[in-house]
């Protein structure tokens, strides 16, 4: 049963959708996991309910939230991207995650950024990423999208770097915004093999 109206978004290879409750064990896979080491994790069994009951909730409470991730050929789950913006929150986020096994295949980048542009063509008009300063995957997606360390901009708990994201003004017929296709499409590629670290 889809939550509330919330909207699907496709790209070439990704569907977005509303999380479900089947959707469940791979969330819980992964934020009880070492790879949610740097959203709070790993969780136990109680904890991981709790944030995934908040991922559904927030779409309630705040009009936006985390979309899940499907691939479009086989429709299995790949990991979240969206919207978050909890109480104490300073800011908008966008913020992201994907399967420890799906890692290094452009989904996080592809998925981010329709995210983004989404967010932008309805009203908003800028947001960050907090994201904890080992997490070196999360920092070279962020900086791929085109996002800055911001050292002047309130942290959610002083210990995570902010990173804030191109306006939508920015973005318009940038070169920046091609290069993001531009890679966006090189992951499309069944003939493409990417060199170096597996990042997202």
């Amino acid at each position: 049963m889809v939550h509330r109206d919330i909207p699907v978004l496709e790209t070439e290879r990704l569907v977005l959708r509303a999380p479900e409750p089947e959707d469940y064990p791979d969330f819980k896979a992964t934020f009880s996991s070492y790879r949610s080491r740097f959203m709070g994790g790993p969780l136990n069994a109680y904890e991981a309910w709790m944030l995934y009951a908040a991922e559904i909730g927030h779409w309630e409470i705040r009009g936006f939230g985390m979309w899940m991730i499907h691939l479009k050929d086989t429709d299995e789950t790949v990991g979240m991207a969206g919207g978050w913006y909890p109480a104490k929150w300073p800011e908008r986020e966008i913020a992201w995650i994907i399967w420890p096994d799906r890692a290094g295949k452009g989904y996080a980048l592809e998925a981010t950024h329709a995210v983004r542009a989404y967010y932008y063509d309805n009203g908003w008009n800028g947001a960050v990423s907090y994201i904890d300063p080992k997490n070196l995957d999360s920092i070279r997606l962020a900086e791929r999208l085109g996002a800055k360390k911001d050292p002047t901009a309130p942290s959610i708990d002083g210990h995570d770097a902010v990173y804030r994201h191109p306006s939508p003004a920015q973005l318009v017929n940038s070169q920046l915004a091609h290069g993001i296709e531009m890679e966006i499409s090189h992951y499309s590629d069944p003939l493409f093999k990417p060199k170096g670290w597996a990042i997202d």
